[in-house]
């Protein structure tokens, strides 16, 4: 077969230059399109959300084996397994917030791509991108900031605002995942006692549905905020929020009265 020749439709301006300074989840980005794929724009302005496909051109191209976000307490898996940069062909597919299009310039919310990267494709994020419950592999951040940190994020990009309740929830998930681990699991039930904003969160965070399997349950409240989680065979969890408004900064202890029981 011959080779497969990519031409960039743009470039990516970042105030990130080097790979190793990018944080996780990427910075506020754009992306200066080509004028002769300007066209191609047309009514991308409807789309909340975009996928950026995009050539890493810093990255290893000679890795198949690699530890999860670097962490090598966590098993090694292929690079067709992760999102590792470093891969044979380091085409890397991001999804960023779209916040405006001036001309052939599109202002991201975050993108993980450093300054000068080649921009190969731009797609939108259709509701059918959408797997609520997918089966994925445990893999914990390597430090407990890191993983509160990424909970934070994909809290966001479910609920779609920063609140009070929003902070709690991750507050509660993080506590939650340290004790039973991976919290997309079947077999984790969760109980959620507050407002719709915590209900909404913990289920976007956990993927709890309300049935197949049923693993959501949920009661209104102005006065109690509580969770509890359940596996058979570990035990169950009980947090409940102490009134602690300094939600991300104060220890566990100081936000939640926190009961274990084992089965």
């Amino acid at each position: 077969m011959e080779a497969i020749s990519l031409h960039p439709i743009g470039y990516v301006i970042s105030p990130v230059s080097e790979p190793k300074d990018m944080p996780p989840g990427g910075v506020a980005a754009e992306i200066e399109v080509l004028p002769q794929y300007q066209p191609g724009l047309l009514r991308v302005e409807e789309n909340s959300h975009i996928w950026i496909q995009s050539w890493f051109h810093e990255a290893p191209r000679d890795k198949l084996i690699v530890n999860p976000r670097g962490n090598p307490h966590l098993p090694e898996y292929g690079v067709f397994a992760m999102r590792s940069p470093g891969r044979p062909n380091p085409i890397a597919l991001s999804l960023a917030r779209l916040l405006k299009v001036e001309n052939n310039r599109l202002y991201l919310e975050r993108l993980d791509a450093v300054d000068g990267t080649p921009v190969l494709d731009i797609k939108p994020y259709f509701e059918n991108d959408i797997i609520f419950s997918p089966r994925t592999p445990y893999i914990p951040g390597k430090t407990r900031t890191s993983h509160q940190d990424t909970l934070l994020r994909q809290a966001l990009a479910h609920h779609q605002e920063k609140c009070p309740s929003l902070y709690l929830a991750v507050r509660m998930a993080l506590v939650a995942d340290e004790v039973f681990g991976h919290l997309n699991n079947p077999e984790l039930m969760i109980n959620v006692t507050g407002s719709a904003c915590l209900a909404d969160t913990i289920q976007g965070l956990t993927r709890a549905r309300l049935a197949n399997p049923a693993r959501f349950f949920y009661d209104f409240s102005t006065s109690l905020h509580q969770t509890i989680w359940t596996m058979n065979g570990r035990g169950t969890l009980t947090l409940t929020w102490l009134g602690n408004t300094d939600i991300m900064e104060c220890a566990d202890e100081e936000l939640f009265s926190m009961d274990f029981k084992l089965d």
